[in-house]
């Protein structure tokens, strides 16, 4: 992994670089540096965004999915509505998570190069979008809710499944051999969790998807959209042509317990293997242990510490190390945590593209909670590459 830190004169880009067989992937995280209204920093960004792709030679045809974190989305959403910041079909999540760093939007965003005139087929409808390429069929699913909000959080979590499994089943897919990562974003997320995880469990099981078998990589985290009746959101992955044996689910049993045992339906983490690359998706992990106990109670420093030590666990199982991540998702519980969780990550992780933003864990007493993503170069004559 090749890691890069661009500062322009009103925002700063840290971004990985993963270069494969027919196409290099880039995860960018940017941050606007100039004060004022959200548009006045959203320009900043695309003035940022719009260097760094004739930098490196491309255009906004490559940008494949977009994320942005907010700090008050009712206010904003006029704007929002329009954050798709070139009109370039790629999948668009917007989610109210303020960032940490004092600034209204941060922005991740996933560029997919070509090699060797290696071309990529993309639709857009809406929240979705479709990248065929070499076999495989990339599904990139943003912001599915519910149609009537005045639904508990139980009913909206229904009402999504039965959205996105008419959606898979247009594409010819199925969540249990197709999806590979969900993010659930839950308003209120100390009342609603229960709800959106007591939905989920039944959707899985109605769909085999259980201990015996598996489950989906996942994170399940507060989040709130423009609608203040929206209580559940949900953004997935989905790969149309991907095999069984492509896929490997993680434990990290010496560090971590199986889900299940408290209730949940998610796996830790999910390595999908491809010919020329290996995608690690790890889930929202927490300082826990192989008991399902929270260690380090009230301690930020510790819980990060052991946050850390669990997703190496995980990516050394999955054959990779932490020199392999090309992007970080910190959230965190309480504001006062910040600049603890930002001096150790400066000092041990800083080259590694990342986000710290304020959106409390299922769970109260995880003070914090990370996501990642990794890419292990590897070579497999079995599978299509990437």
């Amino acid at each position: 992994m090749i890691y890069n830190k661009i500062q322009s004169k009103q925002a700063k880009i840290s971004y990985s670089r993963f270069e494969g067989q027919l196409s290099d992937e880039y995860n960018l995280m940017v941050a606007p540096t100039v004060e004022g209204p959200i548009d006045k920093q959203l320009e900043a960004i695309r003035e940022a965004l719009s260097d760094f792709m004739i930098q490196i030679d491309s255009n906004s045809d490559a940008i494949v999915f977009q994320r942005f974190f907010v700090s008050d989305f009712s206010n904003q959403s006029e704007i929002l509505t329009k954050a798709d910041l070139f009109g370039c079909n790629c999948a668009v999540s917007i989610i109210q998570q303020s960032p940490l760093n004092g600034v209204k939007v941060g922005l991740w965003t996933c560029i997919l190069e070509g090699k060797k005139k290696t071309q990529f087929a993309k639709e857009k409808n809406k929240h979705k979008l479709v990248m065929a390429h070499n076999g495989y069929s990339h599904v990139y699913t943003t912001q599915i809710h519910s149609q009537n909000p005045k639904l508990c959080s139980y009913e909206q979590t229904n009402q999504i499944f039965n959205n996105y499994l008419e959606l898979l089943k247009g594409h010819n897919l199925t969540l249990e051999e197709h999806c590979l990562r969900t993010w659930f974003y839950v308003r209120d997320i100390d009342n609603n969790y229960a709800g959106m995880v007591e939905a989920r469990n039944q959707v899985f099981e109605n769909h085999q998807l259980t201990e015996k078998t598996h489950f989906i990589a996942s994170t399940g985290i507060e989040g709130s959209f423009a609608d203040p009746a929206i209580s559940v959101m949900m953004d997935a992955y989905a790969v149309g042509g991907i095999k069984p044996e492509q896929i490997r689910f993680l434990e990290a049993r010496e560090n971590l317990n199986p889900t299940h045992e408290y209730g949940v339906a998610f796996e830790r983490g999910t390595a999908v293997e491809y010919g020329d690359r290996r995608h690690i998706f790890i889930s929202g992990t927490a300082s826990i242990n192989n008991k399902g106990q929270i260690v380090h109670v009230g301690d930020i420093s510790g819980q990060t510490e052991r946050t850390f030590e669990n997703i190496k666990a995980l990516l050394n199982e999955a054959g990779a190390d932490i020199n392999d991540l090309n992007s970080m998702i910190i959230y965190l519980r309480d504001v006062a945590d910040y600049n603890g969780v930002e001096t150790y990550i400066s000092k041990h992780y800083s080259t590694i593209p990342y986000i710290i933003v304020l959106a409390p864990v299922c769970r109260p007493g995880w003070l914090i909670e990370i996501e990642c993503i990794a890419i292990k170069p590897i070579k497999n004559d079995q599978f299509n590459c990437f």
